[in-house]
């Protein structure tokens, strides 16, 4: 079975993980852990642990448990005014990390708890927060902070020095293709590679390097960004030409939700430039991979997954008969 490490934050990596878990393949998620918004960065700071939000919503998408059993870990309480906004979910996870004292006991127990198959790493065990500086100068600390501030970002880096998850660098080490997912590429995609370690570990590796290309810019982070700009973006700390290729949608999308977009939140499509791509020397994925859930613009998570899995199927191919 083909091994798959992906990188990713909460929302994005969930939905790529829903297609990617229905495939033979033996998947390794790599989560951030420095959210400090809502439920989690209440409990962070209440209980001094690493952030658990990211890591739950990455286990229920990779959950075979039934419905009843996700809508319970999804619960929020609404009534109490101590536990308002606290998911089940988080509120487990907090609980097994103050019992067993770290996420490498913790998870296991959550695993079996909701029948995941695939193993779920956070990317470091330590207690710490991103750091953003603009290009105007200034300093702003916390990953909500960042997200909100919609200030052009000139750099990324942690509040203290990170220790990388020796179980990550193992996953990569044996991966058959490293996979960053769609998501916040400067809080949930670059928080992966700025530890020279894990640069140098990514660098190592003989798997494939793939992108999976947001559907739209993000204010602050990358406004007015095509597909190569992500690429180029993601290179600069990974180091020249480090990703094989790149998964992004040309298909046809509602133009009344895009235009929603762009007036409540000023977001834009993201434009496939495929000749710059292919300057770059970039192998392109491409076709209708997005789908409307809930009035949102979401990856298809299945179509998305079956790229991957293609991809991975023909690079074996070619191999056995170098």
């Amino acid at each position: 079975m083909k091994k798959i490490v992906i990188f990713g934050g909460g929302s994005g990596l969930s939905q790529i993980l829903k297609g990617l878990k229905l495939f033979p393949l033996d998947i390794t998620a790599v989560v951030t852990v420095s959210d400090n918004g809502t439920s989690t960065g209440r409990l962070r700071k209440e209980l001094h642990i690493p952030a658990v939000g990211d890591i739950s919503k990455v286990m229920l998408a990779m959950s075979n448990s039934d419905s009843d059993i996700i809508d319970l870990m999804n619960y929020r309480f609404i009534k109490s005014a101590s536990l308002q906004n606290h998911s089940i979910k988080n509120l487990l996870l907090s609980a097994l990390l103050e019992l067993k004292g770290s996420f490498d006991e913790a998870l296991p127990i959550m695993m079996k708890l909701l029948d995941i198959k695939g193993s779920i790493l956070p990317l470091t065990e330590d207690n710490v927060d991103l750091i953003a500086y603009t290009e105007d100068h200034q300093k702003i600390v916390g990953e909500a902070e960042i997200t909100k501030s919609l200030k052009k970002i000139a750099k990324i880096t942690y509040s203290a020095p990170i220790h990388i998850n020796p179980k990550v660098l193992e996953a990569i080490q044996s991966a058959d293709l490293i996979l960053f997912s769609s998501g916040s590429l400067l809080t949930s995609i670059i928080p992966h590679v700025i530890e020279p370690i894990m640069v140098e570990t990514l660098n190592k590796t003989q798997a494939k390097k793939m992108y999976i290309c947001n559907l739209f810019t993000q204010p602050g982070e990358t406004d007015q960004f095509t597909v190569s700009d992500h690429l180029k973006l993601l290179n600069q700390y990974l180091g020249p030409s480090s990703i094989d290729a790149v998964i992004a949608n040309d298909g046809c999308m509602n133009k009344k939700l895009i235009q929603k977009y762009a007036n409540d939140e000023a977001k834009d499509p993201v434009y496939l430039d495929e000749e710059e791509l292919k300057k770059m020397n970039i192998t392109v994925l491409k076709g209708q991979l997005c789908c409307i859930e809930n009035n949102v613009f979401r990856h298809d998570s299945l179509k998305v997954a079956y790229h991957i899995f293609s991809y991975l199927m023909k690079e074996s191919s070619n191999e056995k008969n170098l």
